[in-house]
């Protein structure tokens, strides 16, 4: 029995398939079992990681592709998009855009952050590896209130 699902999509960096990707997303994501919340950051996650791609890797080629995979487990999806094209270092760009405040207002961060922390604060893991291209790696966790099921008792004050 497999631990895990795994589904590869290639598309052209071109804008147009940033939607394609949503789509693709959020189909996998239901399938794990993510709320429509969740759905939707992980969407805007991907979209950022896929138009970071489509507007620094391929600069000077219109053939360039994006390779999106997916692993979906019974409680967790993880992401990969990977690239083939123009490289970058992860922690000097996010060294020049950071640090975050959180409490600061979104509009006064400096262009080229933006993604960049949007990926951070709606994943719970963001990876970047830099070689040959760019590959960022992506977990989000299904979180589920959960009852163990041989619970016995309450602890509230409403049985007294």
């Amino acid at each position: 029995m497999k631990v895990f699902d795994y589904v590869e999509i290639k598309i052209p960096a071109k804008p147009q398939y940033v939607s394609v990707i949503r789509l693709a997303i959020s189909g996998l994501a239901s399938r794990v079992g993510f709320l429509y919340d969740q759905i939707e950051d992980l969407k805007i996650a991907v979209s950022e990681a896929v138009t970071n791609v489509v507007h620094h890797a391929y600069v000077d080629n219109d053939d360039g592709e994006i390779v999106l995979g997916c692993a979906l487990y019974s409680q967790k999806i993880e992401i990969m998009v990977t690239d083939y094209g123009n490289s970058f270092s992860f922690e000097e760009v996010k060294a020049k855009t950071g640090p975050y405040n959180y409490n600061e207002d979104i509009e006064h961060l400096r262009e080229g952050g933006l993604g960049l922390f949007l990926m951070e604060a709606l994943m719970d893991e963001v990876r970047v590896i830099n070689e040959g291209g760019v590959t960022v790696f992506m977990t989000k966790f299904v979180k589920r209130e959960q009852v163990e099921e041989d619970v016995q008792s309450s602890s509230s004050n409403f049985d007294k």
